[in-house]
C-alpha cells in the first residue's frame, strides 16, 4: 500500500512539473501557441538526452572506473549475488575516486543499470553494511527510481534553461502576459520545481530503503551503514559534486540545517527517520 502511495504520489508529482513547463511556456509567449510549442520541444530534446545519456554524465561526473571480479574480488560478487536476489540482471559496478563516502546508481532501465560506490564508502563500511547500500542502491534500480529521478531532474532543468532564455534572449516584453511568464519562468517555477523534485526523491527514499532491506536480507547492514555515512559524509566533501545529481546518492553530499525548510528542499529525508523506519521493521 506505501509503495502504490508513493508511485501515485509520484505521478502527481510529475505532473505538476510537466504543467508548470507548459503553463510557464505560454505565458511566456504571451498566452499564444509559441511559447507553448517552445516548452515542448525543450522538454522533448532534455528528456531525450537524460533517457539515453544520464547514466554516461553521472559516471563521468564522479570520475568511475569500471570493476570486475579481479579488480574488486568483494564488491562486484556481492552485486551479483545480491542482484539475483532482487530479480535484476548484472548491472555495471564502477568505484569512483572520492574520499566522501557514499553510492549511488543510474540507469534508464535494470538492463542498462549501473551502481557505483566511493573509495570511501568502502574503506568506512564492512561487509554487511555495504550489503545494505548495494540492497538500497539496487532497489532505487529495480523501482525503476533511477529513471524518475532523471526525469525530475530534466524537467526541472527545463524550466530553469527556459527561464534563462527569455530573461536574456528577448520576447514579446510589450505584452504584460509575456511579463508575468517571464516572472513566473525565471523565480516561481524553477523553485516550484525544485520543490516537487525534491519531494518526489525524498518519497523514494523510504520505499528504497524497505526493499533494500529484503535484498540484503536484514535491515541491520543499511542503519549502520547509514549512521556512518551520515557522520563522515559531514565531514568529508565530495569532490565534483554537482547540486543537480544530489539526488541519485545514498546519503545527501550537502549538508544543511535540521528541520522547516531545510527539509522542504532536501532530497533525501532525515536519516534519523530513515534509520527509525528500518528498525521498526527488524
Amino acid at each position: 500500500m506505501v509503495r502504490f502511495l508513493n508511485n501515485v504520489k509520484t505521478v502527481v508529482l510529475l505532473g505538476l512539473m510537466s504543467g508548470l513547463v507548459l503553463a510557464a511556456g505560454w505565458l511566456m509567449g504571451g498566452g499564444g501557441s509559441t511559447g507553448l510549442t517552445i516548452a515542448l520541444i525543450v522538454c522533448g530534446v532534455m528528456n531525450f538526452v537524460a533517457l539515453f545519456f544520464s547514466d554516461k554524465i553521472a559516471i563521468a561526473a564522479m570520475r568511475g572506473q569500471e570493476v570486475d571480479a579481479k579488480s574488486a574480488p568483494d564488491l562486484v560478487p556481492m552485486v551479483e549475488r545480491l542482484a539475483r536476489n532482487a530479480g535484476l540482471p548484472m548491472p555495471k559496478v564502477y568505484v569512483c575516486p572520492q574520499e566522501a563516502p557514499n553510492a549511488f546508481a543510474t540507469g534508464r532501465s535494470p538492463s542498462k543499470a549501473a551502481v557505483a560506490v566511493t573509495h570511501g564508502a568502502m574503506r568506512l563500511l564492512d561487509y554487511q553494511e555495504l550489503e545494505g547500500v548495494i540492497g538500497h542502491e539496487l532497489a532505487h534500480i529495480k523501482n525503476r527510481d533511477t529513471l524518475t529521478s532523471t526525469i525530475a531532474a530534466t524537467i526541472a532543468g527545463a524550466l530553469q534553461w527556459l527561464g534563462y532564455m527569455f530573461l536574456f534572449g528577448g520576447g514579446n516584453r510589450d505584452n504584460p502576459m509575456a511579463m508575468i511568464g517571464m516572472l513566473v519562468m525565471v523565480i516561481a517555477a524553477p523553485i516550484a520545481a525544485m520543490v516537487i523534485q525534491m519531494a518526489i526523491s525524498r518519497s523514494r527514499e523510504y520505499v528504497a530503503d524497505a526493499d533494500g532491506a529484503e535484498i540484503a536480507g536484514s535491515p541491520n547492514g543499511l542503519v549502520s551503514a547509514l549512521r556512518k555515512l551520515e557522520a563522515y559524509g559531514k565531514r568529508i566533501p565530495l569532490q565534483n559534486e554537482m547540486p543537480a545529481q544530489n539526488h541519485m546518492f545514498i546519503i545527501k553530499p550537502l549538508s544543511g540545517g535540521r528541520g522547516g525548510l531545510s527539509e522542504l528542499f532536501s532530497t533525501h529525508p532525515p536519516t534519523a527517520k530513515r534509520i527509525s523506519k528500518l528498525l521498526a521493521r527488524s
